[in-house]
């Protein structure tokens, strides 16, 4: 095993280990109050002290790629590393039912730990995704053991982003779904899961009811996935025992994040961090130009990471960047540190749709709507952004901008660079013939080859009444971005993008308003944009001053 810890060494670039002479114990149970049996794997260096324990809890496997990502390179540094199975998951027993058990299965694992003759009295907590939900799962009551946590494109939360601007995150539910019912310790047989994933995905995501997708992924029902289609209303109680949100700021030990622009948590895990800045914590954020899914940040996790838990636990803090926010400037293309996030000296910035395509920062002048038609039985579709699937990231979205259902506005060419950096938002006059519809907006950069590249959009999902019409029938929305880091640069054009959905990143809008989980009727839509003086319809930027 050293001569694969050496090669993970080289490729994550690692530190150098303290040693390679590490004993892993397999399959410790773990009781849990219930009866359940947990299964964990125990890592840690064969001489030597009580080393300070780090716990990662995973429905995804203990051995094979997971054992070597986090379970051997992590002893090597000078720790234990505690690798758990989630209950129902990889020979634990009872059944998986996600985020729900995480709460009371982990505060039972920190009482086990801490009565085991090999804990040393500090713990720490680390993991990505899941792993990190299940982190803030228990944080708040861990005990004056916790010492530090390491969070990766992760959120304490889980409805907001399921269910982002009021429209459910499709592809990234069927995707993940599949995975967690198709176990895949390899890196060989999760990359041949991937393969075949995205058919059965577009398959599911084209069937109707959406109740039944699961059986064109799965082959079979999946309860928790039928629960989150039937519970998609705003502050439906359900949800509640799984959000972990408000107690984000009783968390008192010191927490490492990492995102991604185009992670599907981007925006959770800002607001986490917000919680932590506001109940006066001084947590450390690194945001990258990743997806969820892509593997580069991976190698940024472990190297910061590490940094983290040996300052925080073993008193070396010579890791550690001395400001604790860290974003990559795309555009730039280059790192950039920061005091705080969002970073002083942007200001917001508002640039207006105009008639004809166009983009500005003057005010618009009175001219006619842009039209279009929305037709859920042919419906827009996604290309690139933020999901689980391989359709990620930035694209070139020329061919889409080409759709009748897809409006376009685009600056002039810029005589200087516009550095944009923070959180974004579109305000839209729109009109719909249906009370039941989407609109979505993108953000792109448009190179002077005329690619159009996605930097960050967002949806909104509207129902009767929600918002109010004016006098005059529009309606007044706002859309959400996801936040991000880029600068345009001269001889570069900014460009927005309007239309009513991306699908099957998310749920098409049937216009029936019928229930989410069995609707079948398709209404198309015909939809308004305004961009006139009593309309400014604009997106607004947080640009560089």
């Amino acid at each position: 095993m050293t001569v694969v810890s050496r090669i993970f060494e080289r490729l994550l670039d690692l530190p150098p280990a303290e040693t390679r002479d590490i004993v892993v114990e397999r399959d410790l149970p773990v009781p849990m109050p219930d009866g359940v049996t947990l299964l964990a794997d125990h890592y840690r260096p064969r001489s030597g002290p009580k080393r300070p324990t780090i716990l990662v809890r995973s429905p995804y496997g203990r051995a094979g790629f997971f054992g070597l990502l986090f379970g051997r390179p992590l002893a090597e540094r000078g720790f234990q590393v505690l690798l758990q199975s989630c209950r129902g998951t990889y020979g634990a027993g009872g059944e998986f039912d996600p985020f729900r058990n995480e709460p009371a299965d982990g505060a039972a694992t920190l009482e086990w730990i801490k009565a085991q003759p090999w804990f040393s009295g500090e713990l720490a907590t680390f993991g990505a995704s899941y792993m990190g939900f299940v982190q803030w799962a228990i944080a708040a009551d861990a005990g004056p053991e916790l010492k530090a946590m390491a969070t990766h494109v992760t959120s304490s939360e889980f409805r907001s982003p399921m269910y982002t601007g009021g429209s459910f995150w499709l592809d990234t539910a069927l995707t993940w779904t599949h995975i967690v019912h198709n176990p895949a310790e390899s890196v060989l047989r999760a990359a041949l899961a991937m393969m075949t994933v995205e058919k059965l995905v577009r398959a599911g995501a084209a069937h109707l009811p959406l109740r039944e997708t699961d059986t064109k992924v799965i082959g079979k029902p999946a309860k928790f996935l039928r629960a989150w289609l039937e519970h998609d209303q705003p502050g439906d109680p359900w949800w509640k025992p799984v959000d972990f949100s408000e107690r984000v700021r009783d968390v008192t030990a010191p927490v490492y994040m990492l995102g991604g622009w185009y992670d599907v948590f981007l925006p959770q895990t800002l607001a986490d961090y917000q919680r932590l800045r506001g109940a006066g914590r001084s947590p450390h954020l690194t945001i990258g130009p990743w997806a969820h899914n892509d593997q580069s940040w991976l190698s940024v996790a472990m190297r910061e990471s590490i940094a983290w838990l040996r300052a925080h636990l073993l008193g070396d803090r010579s890791g550690l960047r001395d400001l604790p926010v860290r974003l990559f400037v795309m555009g730039a293309n280059e790192w950039r540190d920061f005091v705080e996030w969002p970073p002083s000296g942007y200001a917001e910035e508002r640039w207006y749709l105009q008639s004809a395509g166009g983009l500005s920062t003057r005010a618009p002048v009175a001219s006619g709507p842009d039209r279009y038609r929305y037709d859920p039985a042919d419906p827009t579709p996604s290309v690139g952004g933020v999901s689980l699937s391989q359709n990620v990231g930035p694209k070139d979205n020329r061919a889409l901008e080409t759709r009748a259902d897809v409006l376009v506005y685009t600056s002039a060419r810029l005589d200087r660079a516009v550095e944009v950096i923070g959180p974004v938002k579109v305000v839209l006059h729109v009109a719909s013939s249906l009370e039941h519809t989407d609109f979505f907006a993108r953000l792109c950069d448009v190179a002077p080859s005329g690619r159009s590249t996605n930097l960050t959009d967002g949806i909104l999902r509207l129902s009767p009444g929600s918002p109010p019409a004016e006098a005059d029938g529009t309606r007044r929305i706002e859309i959400d971005l996801w936040p991000t880091a880029h600068r345009f640069q001269p001889g570069h054009r900014i460009r927005v993008q309007v239309s009513s959905g991306a699908h099957p990143r998310f749920s098409r809008n049937t216009g029936s308003g019928e229930p989410l989980a069995t609707a079948t009727r398709l209404v198309a839509a015909e939809q308004s944009i305004y961009h006139d003086p009593t309309h400014p319809s604009a997106i607004l930027l947080p640009v560089q001053r």
